[in-house]
């Protein structure tokens, strides 16, 4: 690369991604004790757990550029956590103790449940970690959430979450929402409020890494689906639904007279247990991209995070990133709202960076602010 294509190649990044990230995705184990049917992990099948000096060059880094005023979300995650045990966790914590107790850090843990118990709800209360977990509603819509027999995890599951109860651990719930359940939005949102979630989050189906060849709902699908869930929160201010809480944010800004415009995208370092680095898209940690040098951006051990983003727009998959960007927002009337979307998907979806619409921003955002729309024409309407 030229130093004037350097340059210009520089000037796009920092024009669409932030020089600092908001969120920070560890990888303590790529293992993981369930076999779900939608997994795009390449890697669940093989232990490789964090050795503690990835943990504490992970620290090194972030201790560089976090503030109390402004901290960074440490997202424990992908595949399964709580497969390490709480001995473990603990060593790979202890690194980041002195961030967390000055506000500069804030843990987090996106886990299936299954393994929740009393010690580890100790561990949660003691490090204030936040925790996620991963169930996509009531038995029947759980179905593709199994273990390596095959057997069923949602029992298992609700087990874990009593032990959330019984600790007083406030939790969020995170549901992928496949073909077979787009069409029960009521039914899963009494569910979740049932549960006793503080939030839920939808991922309607999406085809990345290792699950391409699966039927995804439509547009269509997504429309009701979302035009559903909006009239069932509006009755129902109990449960928040993360979607839809994005959504009033985006309004409350367009009020305020500036919309997102302003609003840069999180670069998302996700690092690997090995200490590799992986930008913009947790879901492309391990895929095997020749083309995109397997969308290495370092490894953690030898470059600080600050230098790699910093040489970030070196890059060819984020290089080609903005070129995608700048398409979108030239050619979609959602783009304020949008952003742009995720750039994993893209490339799943289409093989390249630089290109513009995906099914997932069709079924996520778009299909999201049309049925909010559809809403708002329907009570107008004489």
């Amino acid at each position: 690369m030229s130093i004037d294509s350097s340059r210009r190649s520089r000037a796009r990044y920092r024009q669409r991604i932030a020089s600092r990230p908001r969120s920070i995705v560890v990888q303590p184990d790529g293992f993981c004790n369930a076999a779900c049917g939608y997994c795009y992990l390449p890697d669940k099948d093989r232990r490789a757990p964090m050795t503690i000096e990835v943990a504490e060059a992970v620290a090194r880094s972030i201790a560089e550029f976090a503030t109390a005023d402004d901290p960074v979300d440490l997202v424990w995650h992908a595949g399964e956590p709580l497969t390490l045990g709480v001995p473990r966790f603990t060593e790979l914590a202890d690194p980041f103790e002195d961030l967390r107790q000055e506000g500069r850090l804030q843990h987090y843990v996106q886990t299936n449940g299954t393994l929740i118990s009393d010690r580890w709800c100790e561990f949660f209360a003691s490090r204030e970690v936040r925790v996620g977990v991963s169930i996509d509603g009531p038995a029947d819509c759980n179905t593709e959430r199994v273990d390596r027999r095959g057997k069923p995890i949602f029992d298992r599951i609700t087990r874990g979450i009593d032990h959330l109860r019984r600790h007083e651990i406030g939790f969020s719930a995170l549901a992928v929402v496949t073909a077979a359940g787009i069409g029960r939005p009521e039914e899963l949102l009494e569910f979740f409020a049932e549960l006793g979630c503080h939030t839920v989050g939808f991922n309607i189906e999406e085809s990345e890494g290792a699950s391409t060849d699966r039927p995804t709902p439509t547009f269509e699908d997504a429309t009701d689906f979302w035009r559903r869930a909006i009239a069932w929160t509006r009755s129902n201010p109990r449960l928040a639904v993360r979607e839809i809480d994005r959504l009033g944010g985006y309004l409350r800004a367009l009020r305020a007279g500036g919309g997102w415009r302003h609003v840069l995208i999180d670069p998302i370092p996700t690092i690997s247990s090995a200490g590799e680095v992986v930008l913009l898209s947790p879901e492309l940690s391990g895929v095997k991209a020749p083309r995109y040098q397997n969308f290495r951006a370092g490894n953690i051990l030898e470059l600080s995070l600050r230098r790699m983003l910093a040489d970030a727009h070196q890059l060819r998959y984020v290089d080609e990133f903005p070129t995608g960007l700048d398409a979108c927002e030239a050619t979609c009337e959602f783009f304020d709202f949008c952003r742009g979307a995720q750039a994993g998907n893209r490339y799943f979806e289409n093989g390249r960076f630089d290109t513009t619409e995906t099914n997932y921003c069709r079924v996520s955002r778009q299909a999201l602010l049309t049925a909010l729309s559809d809403t708002v024409r329907t009570e107008t309407t004489p």
